[in-house]
């Protein structure tokens, strides 16, 4: 009888047991679920939140670097200011092939009829075109002399002691007039550029200066020395 009584005891026992070890229900398999989810979406919003804070940090510190008003403007190559213009000159005509030579003229001037005898005398040389067409005159120092005389004796000439000789090839326009002028030291000069110790006489001596512009000569100009 006591061997038959231990045997239901074991079986309760063991009854007992297998309840202690029951699977959980599906009610208890969801909450779990439900928390373990509701832990990693925590998880995921703060490392969401923690890269979003330091991409704010480092997004304001770029523009903070970049900020118009905070970094200097680039600078811009300096601009000159551009001068008022000067007014046109009226524009050289152009020589024809109708332009008649003969009608350039040269003629010679003195700034004065007399001198002292601590003036120099201003000759000039002055080119006219008097035709009725433009006309292309070389009035360069290779073509021009000046030339002062007393008689047969040759005081003075431009072309003795030039050093350099150059052309300047002008258009002149019809009725317009091209001038040089030459101050004069009241020299004598020679060919060859040669010393000469004598000097002009003064005393109201008359002396001629004439004007030379290539092949052409001007009328003689007429002027005294004292």
């Amino acid at each position: 009888m006591g061997r038959q009584g231990d045997s239901p005891a074991r079986g309760k026992a063991s009854s007992s047991g297998s309840s202690s070890v029951r699977k959980p229900s599906p009610a208890v398999y969801r909450r779990r679920r439900l928390f373990a989810g509701g832990a990693l979406l925590m998880v995921i919003a703060l490392v969401v939140s923690g890269f979003a804070l330091a991409g704010a940090f480092s997004g304001s510190e770029q523009a903070s670097s970049t900020d118009p008003a905070s970094s200097p403007a680039p600078s811009q190559p300096p601009t000159a200011t551009p001068e008022p213009s000067a007014p046109s000159a009226t524009p050289t005509p152009s020589a024809t092939p109708g332009c008649n030579q003969n009608l350039v003229t040269v003629s010679a001037s003195t700034d004065k009829a007399a001198y002292g005898p601590e003036e120099n005398p201003l000759l000039t040389l002055k080119v006219t075109n008097g035709g009725t067409m433009p006309c292309e005159v070389n009035i360069g120092t290779s073509q021009m002399e000046f030339l002062v005389t007393s008689g047969p004796d040759r005081i003075f000439s431009s072309r003795d002691c030039q050093a350099t000789s150059e052309d300047l090839v002008k258009v002149i326009a019809p009725g317009a007039s091209e001038t040089a002028n030459f101050p004069w030291s009241r020299n004598r000069t020679v060919e060859g550029c040669q010393a000469v110790e004598s000097k002009p006489g003064g005393g109201g001596a008359y002396y001629i200066f004439t004007a030379k512009l290539g092949s052409k000569a001007s009328p003689k100009a007429v002027f005294q020395l004292n």
